[in-house]
């Protein structure tokens, strides 16, 4: 039997302060504080376990590309372009860093935001066929 990954189950964000980040994360995206400590914070939403670990001044998940071009890792979708105006709004009235909404060429619109250690991470307004049929279509 040919075995195959499944999904990814856990995403490490590293942070400067775990308190103070781990209550921007449940006060402002919605996540759900399952276990804290002083050096890490266990959050679920976006489907999925987010671990915040305490690390080192001027830690992030953003690389540069080839042309020096600063890069996320993580994309979050919606389901749609109408769900992807909302978020935007309501991360704009919550005073998180967004940028514009951008359209950039394939199908979709997404922006970007950043937390409070300038992790980068991309909204995109397409959801996932696969994720849609599995788990929204039985709702």
């Amino acid at each position: 039997m040919k075995q195959t990954l499944l999904r990814v189950g856990t995403t490490y964000i590293p942070v400067s302060n775990v308190q103070l980040s781990s209550e921007w994360y449940v006060n402002l995206l919605g996540a759900e504080l399952s276990y804290k400590d002083e050096d890490k914070a266990i959050l679920n939403f976006a489907n999925q376990s987010i671990f915040l670990v305490r690390s080192k001044e001027n830690q992030s998940l953003n690389f540069s590309d080839i042309y020096g071009e600063e890069r996320f890792s993580i994309t979050f979708e919606v389901d749609g372009l109408n769900a992807l105006e909302a978020i935007h709004k309501d991360f704009t009235e919550k005073q998180i860093r967004v940028g514009e909404i951008e359209d950039i060429g394939h199908p979709g619109r997404n922006f970007i935001f950043y937390d409070l250690d300038g992790n980068k991470f991309d909204v995109w307004s397409e959801l996932s066929p696969v994720f849609k049929e599995k788990y929204l279509t039985s709702q």
